[in-house]
């Protein structure tokens, strides 16, 4: 929910291209989470205060517990939480965990979480990368796109496509 959570923020900051990658560095005891967009992004007093679980740009409620969940969930495990951003250039979120830890949360249904993206944002490209070790997978909806021609993603051949393939795909990284 983390990830997605943050794949959400960046839709809302008028994000057209979002970089979700994963990393499990098993040797190094490692999971690093990274999402970057194109978003419009924050200036420095808006990433001080983006930690405060009080604090939110939405005008539909006062809080923003997203941010300050992921942030104290990294801490929990061993890492931590860091935040680039500027002012109509976007936004970089790394969370780091110690990948053994105890209370780190799984990273759950990731191929419905990316479909979730996917699928609910026409105008947003993904480009996801996830490693375990030496292995790794990628996808890029852009290249999807272009060769899709007119035929949408969200076209049921395609949905069911895209499902399968992220799911061989993330199934590749564990074998």
């Amino acid at each position: 929910m983390h990830i997605l959570d943050v794949l959400e923020n960046a839709v809302e900051a008028g994000a057209s291209k979002i970089e979700l990658s994963i990393e499990e560095d098993l040797p190094n005891d490692l999971l690093r989470i990274k999402v970057a967009d194109n978003g419009r992004g924050m200036d420095q007093d808006t990433v001080e205060r983006v930690r405060d679980p009080f604090f939110s740009t939405r005008s539909s409620r006062r809080v923003g517990l997203g941010i300050p969940l992921f942030a104290a969930a990294a801490e929990r495990c061993g890492g931590g939480l860091t935040i680039r951003s500027r002012a109509e250039e976007g936004t970089t979120v790394v969370a780091t965990f110690r990948h053994s830890h105890i209370d780190r949360p799984p990273l759950g249904d990731m191929v419905s979480t990316l479909l979730c993206l996917i699928l609910g944002q026409e105008r947003v490209d993904l480009h996801y990368t996830h490693r375990v070790g030496t292995r790794a997978f990628e996808m890029d909806t852009e290249e999807v796109r272009a060769r899709l021609g007119e035929v949408p993603l969200s076209h049921p051949a395609v949905r069911k496509w895209l499902r399968e393939y992220l799911t061989e795909g993330l199934r590749s990284l564990r074998s």
